[in-house]
């Protein structure tokens, strides 16, 4: 997408376009198979290549329904029926169990249902029977308890409309128990978890109010569906900044530009959540965002990563075929040229420059020039590498994203951006992974969590725009020596940053951004340092440089009081000059006995 405008349905056309187009020298010679490296996710090389095969539909088909032109049907054909046939030696293998290759048959159900005029009809007999057969035969095992649900409602949709029969029995209960997870105000979990993430944008939603246009006798549960992405829109529009950048929170970042495929979800099912130039202002402003960052390898196929090529953040389910979910965002290309959504003129987007709490999620977003953060309450995620940099941090942000780290015998070397690390040793550390208690009161956050099962910490966050405030409380029966960080910001060649590191005080100025974090009077004396984190770790840039605020507390009860904030340079210094005062305790304990509890985090934890 580098070099285009994307202000037009035609702009937008030519970004799939030339987005697919590296894909093709990597097709197998059957077509059902396409292996971009050798790489691995945990599951096999087949559903893997599949993988690679399927996630381009999620483009090519609304593209094809809207009219538009696409050269290489032919290949998708040829690939499908050899994929579906046990006796080709491209066959993708039988679903056994709750398996990949469920995932990436939704793609083909779409397909079969918008566009079967290229997928299906040209079929010879044989190979029709072979793909009905395959997907029937997935459609026998259990779906993954969450989004996944969905994917055999999309296969059910693509038998429908072939007119292969099927028992619709489980379709019926899955859209039940996906409605299970629905919280409220437009808001779902994803499963029986303790957590929110774009999951609820990019697959909720999204293939909610797909099925809302494609059902069949079920008017009700669809007009439910175009609800709650309207009250939903009100709310994720926070999660994106002025500039179209989205908060880099939770697990699947390497799915890119999907995080914005809602506001293209909402005009696909002509849901006006917002006026129609907002909805696109926000859809082309995040293309355009993602357009200016080297997320392509050399030859312009996507890389597993977020802003750049980097496996340390990835999920062990990411193949090199997974970024292609990206194409999630191109649905609107089904919409015909005069859609009210491709005339209308693109408008800024438009924030509370107040601080806007949300409650599902536990977060409360911040928008200052540029970006957007989001203090947030903690979620959970033991199942995922890295879950609690994804989940449980203090801070999140769209301009400064987050770090992960890769070596919990590395105290000294963390980044612990937006985190509070401890360590007994001084070579091992812990950081917030879990609350047994969160809550949200007005717009200050409040957790209970144990970094070890003797030691207690409570934390509060609360926004002081453009900084935010943290008052960590620390009961501990024995010392334990502290570091936490500010937003990581890009470092500059040839060292050309400027950094300050002072009692209580630590500044890192770069070119393009000025980062600080600040203590307001903790019970204990800490040190700044401008930490030049280990290359590779934050998700947007690949060097970094990290304030912190390190030191050391007794046995006993401990106090840390802490502002951070990160801001470009030109806007930096009266915000350096007036830093927050430390809040009253005793009011922020009030705040904590009234607050609601965070929705997301309402259920049993699992491990």
């Amino acid at each position: 997408m580098w070099g285009n405008p994307l202000k037009t349905r035609d702009d937008v056309e030519r970004a799939l376009r030339e987005s697919f187009a590296p894909l093709l020298p990597f097709f197998s010679p059957g077509g059902a198979r396409v292996r971009l490296n050798g790489a691995a996710a945990h599951f096999d090389r087949a559903a893997a290549d599949l993988e690679g095969f399927a996630r381009p539909l999620w483009g090519l088909v609304p593209l094809a329904a809207g009219g538009g032109r696409f050269e290489h049907w032919e290949l998708y054909r040829r690939g499908l029926a050899n994929g579906c046939d046990p006796a080709h030696p491209e066959y993708w293998g039988p679903v056994t169990g709750t398996d990949q290759r469920m995932v990436e048959l939704a793609a083909i159900g779409l397909g079969l249902r918008l566009v079967p005029e290229h997928i299906w009809d040209p079929l010879d007999s044989t190979a029709k029977a072979n793909v009905a057969n395959y997907l029937l035969a997935a459609r026998v095992h259990p779906y993954a308890n969450n989004n996944w649900k969905f994917f055999r409602i999309l296969v059910d949709l693509g038998l429908e409309r072939c007119g292969i029969d099927f028992d619709h029995t489980l379709t019926s209960t899955y859209l039940d128990e996906l409605d299970g997870f629905y919280l409220g105000d437009g808001w779902y979990r994803d499963g029986v978890v303790r957590r929110v993430d774009h999951y609820i944008p990019f697959a909720m939603h999204f293939y909610g109010l797909i099925f809302s246009c494609l059902h069949r006798g079920e008017d009700e549960r669809a007009a439910r569906y175009r609800d709650r992405a309207r009250l939903f829109a009100r709310d994720i529009r926070h999660w994106f900044d002025e500039d179209g950048g989205v908060l880099a929170f939770g697990r699947s970042l390497t799915y890119r530009y999907a995080c914005g495929a809602i506001w293209g979800a909402l005009a696909y099912a002509d849901v006006d959540a917002l006026p129609w130039g907002e909805i696109k202002g926000h859809y082309l402003r995040h293309l355009r965002w993602w357009s200016k960052l080297p997320i392509a390898d050399r030859d312009g196929v996507l890389s597993v990563g977020y802003g750049y090529p980097n496996l340390f953040m990835s999920e062990s389910y990411n193949s090199a075929g997974s970024p292609y979910w990206a194409f999630k965002a191109f649905l609107p290309l089904a919409l015909p040229a005069d859609h009210p959504f491709w005339i209308a003129e693109e408008q800024p987007a438009q924030f509370d420059r107040d601080a806007v709490p949300l409650r599902h999620p536990g977060m409360v977003m911040l928008h200052t020039p540029g970006n957007v953060v989001a203090l947030s309450s903690g979620q959970q995620n033991w199942e995922m590498r890295a879950g609690a940099e994804k989940y449980a941090k203090f801070a999140y942000s769209s301009r400064y994203a987050f770090s992960v780290e890769v070596d919990e015998r590395s105290y000294d070397k963390g980044a612990f951006d937006g985190a509070l690390a401890l360590s007994d040793d001084s070579r091992h550390y812990r950081v917030r992974e879990q609350n047994d208690v969160a809550r949200l009161s007005g717009d200050t956050l409040y957790a209970e969590w144990h970094p070890w099962p003797d030691v207690k910490a409570e934390t509060w966050l609360l926004p002081a725009s453009p900084w935010h405030i943290r008052v960590h409380r620390i009961t501990t029966p024995r010392e334990l020596h502290t570091t936490e960080g500010g937003f990581a910001v890009a470092r500059a060649d040839l060292n050309t940053d400027i950094v300050v590191e002072a009692p209580g005080r630590a500044v890192a100025q770069t070119p393009t951004d000025v980062s600080a974090i600040a203590d307001l009077g903790s019970s204990v004396t800490r040190t700044g340092r401008a930490h030049k984190a280990l290359p590779n770790t934050n998700l947007i840039v690949a060097r970094t440089l990290v304030p912190q605020l390190r030191g050391r507390i007794p046995a006993g009860v401990a106090v840390l009081a802490t502002a951070a904030m990160a801001l470009p340079p030109n806007l930096a210094n009266a915000a350096l000059a007036a830093p927050p005062p430390m809040p009253e305790l005793a009011a922020l304990e009030a705040l904590a006995r009234s607050g609601l509890d965070v929705s997301a985090l309402q259920v049993p934890e699992r491990f």
